[in-house]
């Protein structure tokens, strides 16, 4: 039974990675079928990595919350090669290291994320990609994913990041026997690779390609170099690889452990990503874009990360399909600001595997640019294969809608009534108290982009301003929420989760607070650029701004005049500055922790090597204790190794702390760490 199980691997791995089959499909069954005979007449001795246990279950299974041990990034994006080219030039500038850069080029395939887990060569774990910090585990389902290898050629432990998809022709056929009822593979494969059922999972014919690895004894000198190592252990790598580089050793190298792979300069780097992208409906499965990535490991460290996306990283999307329809109406949205944005009313119609009926049109000069009205035929894509966007009139409307040829931006605010106001290419509704607007600043204040308080959705905060609980931003801190209980639907365990919520969203980072404040234009990346230049208090920013020191904001490297000139509007109205009293008062957080706030910190990490896993309170996401370590001279690592001196454990920590434990690395609390940080 080994011997077969073997036997049958090496064949899936030269099937599925190498594509390189020695033997028919029928001498293959006979094999399998040899294997299951004697697993049925000994099932005591069937191994749960044996290649027939790929059927998955008829057992419904949960699909519980699995908080990632790696980096599972966003990527930053471009939308044409020459803006790639850019920022090819901008990273090279922003190496300081006299040795040339090398980068790999990849393909981004149109699938489902997912994160594999190994140790000592066995699959422990799969996980989809989630929100980046917290993933569902997968794993039976995985497991039935032939090109997934559950066993590797060797007994190392590693994470893998990779994408599950399926082949066109694939598609078709199980569409079809399915009678029609999927739209796309991307779709079906990520929806698949979440049943309930494994034995559903196992019946659709899912791939696997790899492509990042991180290995427990250390990542590696290379992207290329990991890549080829995942490809010995038995890992699929995608064979459309480029590597750019004018390095002759390296090209050598990627030659021979990589043979099905291009190699190319950098003046050819253009070409090769327009060629890909007018060949990609030629591929077996489907692609959205390309990934352009810096080959040296050493080289991405120095580059590091911002809260979102790597900065040794891009992805270059490409053009969308288009398809056309008929415009329906146009009506017009209030936001949280007052900016008023008009929506496309569409008839509606599939494009790039979804059903499209709404594209923004941005504001009214945009649509003076199409000559754009109700009854038009229009041509719409899906920019970045994602957003739907009106880009052409293709046939004007014969009988002009009331209005005219072009649509025409209303006087007054569809909510509230109120008279609009044209400031520079957009509309604003003046009044603060317009319905769709309070709603909004409520909706920023709760939400994911704000202090991401649970249980405090749309329709709940519907209901509390309808009820007269809340009105400002502010409010939500302060009010009754226990009150709800009267309501249909609310009940206490409810109204408790929200008080919770809301008792933890009071502690969280300056920067965080800052961005869930709703005011034009700061986000989460203004928020850290105003803590780097110095305003680590909100009382800080409020001086300057009540100074009206526009000068001084915009001396903040990359802050434009009109940013600078908005901040300071903002945090000197006297109504947010009410705001910013009442959430004070509330015991929100409004300046960094001491220990945070300096620049001349005390290098208590200096020589010490830190690795983080699991999930925390305090720091969301954990990138932010890993910058505590760097402010005070430690190095941070992605994988735990002997080299390895401390590695901070939150809630839910993996393989990560079973391999700190092995090797006596000093393993340290949350708590732990704020004390030593308050040190």
């Amino acid at each position: 039974m080994r011997r077969l199980e073997a036997e049958i691997r090496h064949h899936d791995r030269l099937y599925y990675v190498q594509a390189k089959p020695e033997i028919s499909d029928r001498e293959y069954d006979a094999l399998f079928d040899e294997l299951v005979a004697l697993e049925d007449q000994h099932p005591e001795l069937v191994s749960p990595d044996s290649p027939t246990q790929r059927v998955g279950s008829d057992l419904a299974h949960d699909l519980p919350e699995v908080a990632h041990t790696i980096p599972v990034l966003s990527l930053d994006k471009c939308y044409s090669p020459s803006e790639l080219v850019a920022w090819l030039d901008k990273t090279v500038a922003a190496s300081p290291d006299p040795q040339p850069l090398s980068f790999v080029l990849e393909e981004k395939l149109d699938g489902a994320s997912i994160v594999l887990t190994y140790e000592e060569g066995r699959l422990v774990r799969a996980v989809t990609r989630g929100n980046g910090a917290v993933g569902n585990d997968v794993t039976a389902n995985a497991r039935t994913i032939r090109s997934i290898p559950l066993v590797l050629a060797e007994a190392v432990s590693l994470t893998v990041r990779g994408e599950v998809f399926m082949r066109r022709a694939a598609f078709e056929a199980y569409n079809t026997a399915s009678g029609g009822t999927y739209s796309n593979p991307r779709n079906l494969a990520a929806g698949t690779l979440r049943n309930v059922r494994s034995r559903v999972t196992a019946a659709v014919p899912l791939e696997f390609f790899a492509y990042e690895g991180f290995f427990a004894d250390g990542w590696g000198a290379s992207h290329s170099g990991i890549l080829a190592r995942l490809a010995a252990l038995g890992l699929p790598v995608n064979p459309h690889g480029v590597l750019v580089s004018e390095d002759a050793t390296l090209i050598s190298v990627v030659r021979k452990d990589l043979p099905a792979w291009r190699t190319a300069s950098f003046s050819e780097l253009q070409n090769i990503v327009e060629e890909a992208s007018f060949g990609r409906k030629q591929l077996e499965y489907e692609i959205d874009g390309l990934v352009l990535k810096v080959d040296g490991i050493a080289r991405r460290e120095i580059l590091g990360y911002t809260a979102h996306h790597p900065r040794w990283a891009i992805a270059v999307k490409f053009e969308a399909p288009e398809a056309v329809t008929r415009l329906v109406s146009i009506t017009v949205q209030v936001g949280r600001n007052g900016r008023i944005t008009p929506v496309a009313e569409l008839e509606a119609v599939a494009l790039a595997g979804s059903i499209i009926s709404r594209a923004t049109l941005h504001n009214e000069d945009y649509v003076n640019q199409l000559e754009l009205a109700p009854g038009d035929t229009v041509a719409i894509s899906r920019r970045g294969d994602v957003i739907p966007a009106v880009e052409r009139v293709v046939e004007k409307a014969e009988s002009p809608a009331e209005g005219g040829l072009v649509w025409l931006m209303p006087d007054r605010c569809p909510s509230c009534g109120s008279s609009l106001e044209k400031r520079g290419a957009h509309h604003f509704c003046p009044n603060r108290d317009c319905p769709d607007r309070v709603l909004g600043r409520l909706i920023h204040t709760t939400g994911k982009a704000g202090f991401d308080i649970d249980g405090l959705g749309e329709k709940t905060l519907s209901l509390a301003l309808r009820l007269g609980l809340v009105h400002e931003p502010q409010d939500v801190f302060t009010a009754d929420w226990s009150s709800l209980i009267a309501e249909e639907g609310f009940g206490e365990k409810k109204t408790a989760k929200i008080s919770e919520g809301i008792r933890q969203a009071k502690d969280r980072p300056f920067a965080q607070v800052l961005a869930s404040l709703g005011f034009e234009n700061l986000g989460p990346s203004l928020a850290e650029t105003l803590i780097k230049a110095g305003y680590t208090s909100m009382a800080a920013i409020r001086e300057r701004a009540a100074a009206g020191d526009v000068k001084a904001f915009e001396g903040i490297h990359g802050l434009a005049e009109i940013t600078a000139r908005q901040l300071v509007d903002e945090f000197s109205d006297p109504r947010n500055a009410a705001m910013l009293d009442a959430l004070a008062a509330a015991g929100v957080r409004m300046e960094l922790e001491p220990a945070s706030a300096g620049e001349s910190l005390l290098q208590i990490f200096a020589g010490q090597r830190w690795c983080v896993t699991g999930s925390f309170t305090r720091y969301n996401p954990r990138d932010l204790a890993m910058l505590e370590v760097k402010k005070r001279g430690g190095v941070v690592v992605s994988a735990v190794s002997s080299k390895t001196t401390h590695l901070l454990a939150g809630t839910g920590a993996g393989s990560k702390l079973d391999k700190a434990r092995e090797l006596g690395v000093q393993v340290v609390s949350e708590d732990e760490f704020v004390a030593l940080l308050a040190q």
